[in-house]
């Protein structure tokens, strides 16, 4: 799942496809706020394992990560069948 690389604008879209804020998708990725606000505004360089459990978070409630550098990245969202 990790395979293609995830930047700032795709958490915010990812988390804007969901309807959740910055809170939602920190306490879900086990990340601070004031991390995920940083990450997200590009101050920081964050740890790839930080990257991993905010993607992890939002993959599991059907966000899809696509792209890369030739062709651009973006965000899609595939809601888990019922």
């Amino acid at each position: 799942m990790d395979s293609v690389p995830i930047n700032p604008a795709q958490i915010r879209a990812g988390r804007g496809l969901l309807k959740w804020t910055q809170a939602v998708l920190a306490a879900r990725a086990a990340v601070s706020v004031v991390t995920l606000n940083m990450i997200e505004s590009e101050q920081v360089t964050p740890r790839a394992r930080t990257l991993s459990a905010i993607r992890s978070a939002l993959e599991r409630e059907g966000v899809r990560f696509v792209g890369d550098e030739s062709e651009g990245f973006g965000v899609l969202l595939r809601r888990p069948a019922a």
